[in-house]
């Protein structure tokens, strides 16, 4: 694998495994490190002549590991590739997840707001309405916009999203 093949792995899959990463551990900072850490092992690893037939696999379970071992504190480290698969259903809710929270952040700021004020912080329409100094009307158009939005940014990518992982 050349460098540049690598980074294109990086990009990819740095937010998936962020996210897998963080139920893991639900401290996004280390969520974060662990990440970081599997993408060095992982690089040291290849750069050593190593082959990975399954990178998308390796580096799934490779973050595992990790987690598992910041967890339990374990100070011995076993071998990248004697370790056990992780779920695909584990891999397939990451990548879900991150695609979700991509198509949020690509939202028009005061939708993204009045959306995460919704959904994330569980405030009615009509508290939003008042925080925000706006009308239940407007609230309501901006979650509508904001649904469809995701439903089209989602559409074929992420499965049939119905529902939103940090409710």
């Amino acid at each position: 694998m050349t460098i540049s093949e690598f980074e294109k792995e990086y990009q990819r899959l740095y937010m998936p495994l962020g996210m897998y990463a963080l139920r893991m551990t639900g401290d996004v900072a280390e969520a974060e490190d662990i990440v970081q850490n599997s993408f060095v092992a992982t690089w040291a690893y290849i750069s050593k002549g190593n082959e990975v037939e399954n990178f998308k696999a390796f580096i799934y379970r490779t973050v595992h590991n990790t987690a598992l071992q910041r967890q339990r504190h374990i100070i011995e480290t076993l071998p990248l590739h004697a370790q056990e698969d992780v779920p695909q259903e584990d891999i397939d809710t990451s990548e879900r997840d991150a695609a979700l929270w991509k198509a949020i952040n690509s939202l028009p700021q005061r939708c993204r707001d009045i959306f995460l004020l919704s959904k994330r912080d569980g405030l009615s329409n009509a508290a939003i309405a008042d925080e925000l100094g706006i009308s239940v009307k407007t609230v309501e158009n901006q979650m509508t916009k904001a649904f469809r939005k995701l439903r089209d940014d989602l559409h074929g990518r992420a499965g049939n999203v119905f529902f939103l992982p940090f409710l």
